[in-house]
């Protein structure tokens, strides 16, 4: 058994692990912890293949799969008897690759807001933070199909949960080689709450302000250099112009 003893020491770990010849690797923690394996597991090109191990908040990947295991001795007793297996696919915007979900607009400030609270923890941070900003976010200038306009989020789901209690593409599959394109116009105050209740029962789709795709690859375009945020992670795209991508049949992994 190997543990982070730093932020950002999984993929030291992964790369150890893959060096020493292990053929599963086992990841205790949440959908954060997850994915800092996976990305550089399936960058790495190993056939390799990771176990989800759910001791996080939300665990909200391994909603896709057929069982997400919470104890160590199951998830022992599952491999010995032959777990199932299957090859399921990231996402990347620009070259900066994730396991679940990435987002522009709203899904930024909300994060942010939910780094800066001290009182809060788990899923409570995320929804408390998703209510303030409704009120405060202003939107985000942002093009696709050469059409411009202010919008209030734009989401791209590899799988169908996040942020614990979001069902944001119920829908999305995590080995069809496709990313679920969920693209928000901005709406009045008042009108945001309704679209919020919208994506916790994973009605988003078919509201008029919401264009739902499914995407191998995007282009957006911004008036300056985005912020976004990839599996909880907030980082800034090199460009005003952003391509988000699926990265099919990446990663191999133990399913049920």
């Amino acid at each position: 058994m190997r543990g982070t003893t730093c932020a950002g020491d999984e993929a030291r770990l992964v790369e150890e692990a893959l060096h020493d010849g292990v053929e599963t690797i086992v990841v205790a923690g949440g959908d954060g912890t997850w994915s800092k394996c996976a990305v550089p597991l399936a960058r790495a090109g190993s056939p390799a293949r990771m176990a989800f191990l759910a001791a996080g908040t939300g665990n909200d990947f391994a909603k896709n799969l057929d069982v997400a295991v919470r104890t160590p001795a199951l998830l022992a007793q599952r491999l010995a008897d032959g777990a199932r297996e299957r090859h399921v696919d990231l996402g990347r915007v620009d070259d900066t690759w994730f396991l679940n979900v990435a987002g522009f607009g709203l899904d930024v400030a909300v994060l942010e807001r939910s780094n800066a609270s001290p009182l809060l923890r788990g899923k409570a941070v995320y929804l408390a933070a998703a209510l303030q900003e409704l009120v405060r976010y202003r939107g985000l200038e942002a093009a696709y199909d050469e059409r411009w306009a202010r919008r209030l989020i734009l989401v791209f789901s590899n799988g169908k949960h996040f942020g614990g209690a979001f069902r944001v593409a119920p829908d999305a599959r995590i080995d069809d080689g496709l990313l679920d394109a969920i693209l928000v116009d901005d709406v009045p105050v008042l009108r945001r709450l309704p679209l919020l209740l919208r994506v916790m029962r994973g009605t988003l789709q078919g509201h008029p302000r919401v264009s739902h795709r499914r995407v191998a690859r995007f282009r957006l375009a911004f008036r300056e250099r985005p912020w976004f945020e990839a599996d909880g992670e907030l980082h800034r795209a090199a460009g005003a112009t952003v391509e988000v991508a699926s990265v099919p049949g990446a990663l191999r992994v133990v399913d049920g």
